[in-house]
């Protein structure tokens, strides 16, 4: 059995539909602001493996409220971690490309230095250095770009703001990957299986959909493959300042997931399949 700690966010909500054996631990059930509970949940399940599907997300609120997103991200986290190498069971760590500054254009490899922009990222990074400290089998999936038909993401919002605009003015500065949730769930379920019998496969991977754009062109791409008419403008990251600083690269090179067998989606593919979810084509 694999324990999910996670219920309704973008991920679990995938994983449930893959791991329909699965136990998953909602937030009333194992509340991340309580480490030492979500500690004793592992202990109690004694689960073959597990995966960490929770996170405090808000990138921009963290900035004014980072001691929080730090017990969520990394404190919650550190105590999961240590109590799975207890038992001796895998944990897989969902984690972010925000623990780069996002210089140069070339694929951040999991090896590079890392140096968080904001609150988000550093509580991130914080996260993972607890998860590879815990001395367990683990495997920390930094991700970017996520979308899905669930919850609060960038496709969503293009096709609500496609309702009432027919133009839109989009930052094309930075670069990344979109990732659908359901491959992320996918890659978390391939590598929490592996792990429990070739736990030397431990360490922290890199998954992002192929190939990278920019938030403007994967926004001409929704409205295209929806139909809908809305002309997009490209603008600088300058022109739409928020409380946390982006990064601009957010590229990602994701050639060690070959190890577990694994590929960049074509997030082309995943987003006419969110779409076709969202009933935005047939």
């Amino acid at each position: 059995m694999i324990l999910v700690f996670g219920e309704s966010g973008q991920v679990a909500t995938e994983l449930k539909r893959i791991l329909p054996d699965a136990v998953f631990l909602s937030r009333q059930e194992a509340d991340l602001a309580n480490p030492a509970a979500c500690a004793a949940a592992i202990t109690e399940h004694r689960p073959a493996a597990v995966i960490n599907a929770a996170a405090y997300t808000a990138v921009d609120k963290a900035e004014s409220d980072e001691e929080t997103a730090l017990n969520v991200n990394a404190t919650a986290p550190g105590a999961m971690a240590r109590a799975a190498a207890g038992l001796g069971i895998p944990f897989v760590h969902i984690s972010t490309d925000y623990v780069f500054a996002g210089t140069g254009e070339k694929p951040f490899s999991p090896d590079d230095p890392t140096a968080p922009l904001g609150a988000y990222g550093r509580t991130k990074l914080a996260g993972e250095q607890l998860v590879v400290r815990a001395g367990g089998p683990f495997a920390v999936l930094r991700t970017s770009w996520v979308f899905s038909a669930h919850g609060g993401n960038f496709v969503k919002t293009m096709l609500r703001l496609a309702e009432s605009r027919d133009s839109l003015t989009i930052v094309a500065d930075q670069i990344g990957g979109p990732t659908s949730a359901r491959a992320i769930a996918l890659a978390c379920k391939v590598m929490a299986e592996q792990l429990i019998n070739n736990p030397e496969k431990s360490g922290i991977y890199h998954f992002s959909g192929a190939p990278d754009t920019s938030w403007a062109d994967f926004a001409r791409a929704i409205f295209e493959m929806a139909g809908r008419a809305v002309t997009v403008t490209d603008i600088p990251t300058s022109d739409y300042p928020t409380p946390a600083k982006r990064p601009l690269n957010s590229r990602l090179d994701c050639s060690a997931l070959s190890a577990f067998g694994l590929a960049r989606p074509d997030w082309r593919a995943d987003l006419a399949q969110v779409l076709t979810e969202l009933g935005a084509i047939s």
